[in-house]
């Protein structure tokens, strides 16, 4: 008998229970309140108790009803949410959204665009892969993915589709405890060379043959961002990061800025886009998602900017900086 459960009979229930009285379910089901009547008891005998007290004025949820209500809010929202997903995969929603990050790329940008995706999107699986350099273009070649969030890379193939979404900014740090540390500024390419620079390493071999931001003859290479760090604050070598993350051991102290010589007059900046391939843009999640990680970077650079003019604008009664 309960196979036999449909979800007719579940929203007549639900109705009928909110609206406090069957003539008023009928008004908004527009049905008449005998056909209302007769459904909600042809549903008690496939369940097999009382829903509803019938011997007061109003008919009342039974302590059984109660309890069913709540299974059938369940059911009946979960099919309305099956609808609206399958109209949304009709329309060009896609199944699942895999993503290649670059691991310079920022976090908490990143995971504001996540949250945000999974409240509109809350039946689309999400697929994040973190990568570096090439390694994020590859997974767009092997087609494991939509959508690279990616650093430049200057071999980077014809057939992808750029849309620049942020600036990262570098700094070159190491450990106090490292000679750099003390050398004072700028450091001449010939000092800097003597020392080994910690380097982020390529998975893929798209970028073989090229090394990006390498100033030193010898080098250390890792395929992990964090690793980087902690190496860095070992004091095993010096090396760029992202000046965001970094941000906190430098007011620390566990960290210090270093300056190459050559470095140019507005530092290094890491330029970084959202990548598809041309040929397989993205589809309605994938487009959504990356006009948020725009808003997110748009609101980043925003808060930016006020920061550098509050700190310009900022001054003790005395006329110095406030520090």
């Amino acid at each position: 008998m309960l196979d036999a459960v449909t979800l007719d009979q579940l929203r007549t229930f639900i109705a009928a229970a909110d609206e406090g009285s069957f003539s008023a379910a009928g008004r908004k089901l527009r049905r008449a309140q005998s056909v209302v009547s007769q459904t909600l008891a042809n549903l008690e005998g496939q369940f097999g108790v009382k829903l509803f007290d019938r011997t007061r004025r109003r008919p009342a949820l039974t302590p059984h009803g109660q309890v069913l209500l709540t299974h059938a809010r369940t059911v009946a929202g979960d099919v309305d949410r099956l609808k609206a997903h399958a109209r949304h995969l009709a329309g060009g929603l896609e199944p699942e959204l895999s993503i290649a990050v670059d691991v310079m790329f920022p976090m908490a940008t990143l995971t504001e665009a996540v949250t945000a995706f999974h409240a509109v999107f809350p039946l689309t699986p999400l697929r994040l892969y973190a990568e570096t350099l090439g390694a994020v273009m590859q997974s767009l070649l092997d087609e494991r993915c939509t959508i690279g969030l990616s650093g430049e890379l200057a071999s980077a193939p014809p057939l992808f589709t750029k849309e620049p979404l942020l600036k990262i900014p570098l700094v070159h740090v190491a450990s106090p405890r490292h000679p750099l540390a003390s050398y004072g500024r700028p450091i001449p390419s010939s000092e800097l060379t003597r020392h080994v620079q910690l380097v982020l390493t390529d998975r893929s071999t798209m970028s073989k043959g090229q090394d990006f931001g390498v100033l030193s003859a010898r080098t250390w290479r890792l395929a992990d961002l964090g690793a980087k760090h902690a190496f860095l604050r070992a004091g095993l070598g010096w090396g760029g990061m992202p000046a965001e993350l970094v941000q906190p051991d430098l007011s620390r102290g566990t960290l210090v800025k270093i300056v190459p010589e050559d470095a140019p007059p507005g530092g290094f900046v890491v330029t970084m886009s959202a990548v598809y391939r041309t040929a397989a843009p993205p589809g309605i999640a994938g487009a959504w998602f990356i006009d948020r990680l725009k808003q997110g970077a748009e609101s980043v650079e925003r808060t930016r900017v006020e920061g550098r003019r509050g700190k310009r604008g900022t001054r003790t009664g005395g006329g110095m900086p406030h520090n």
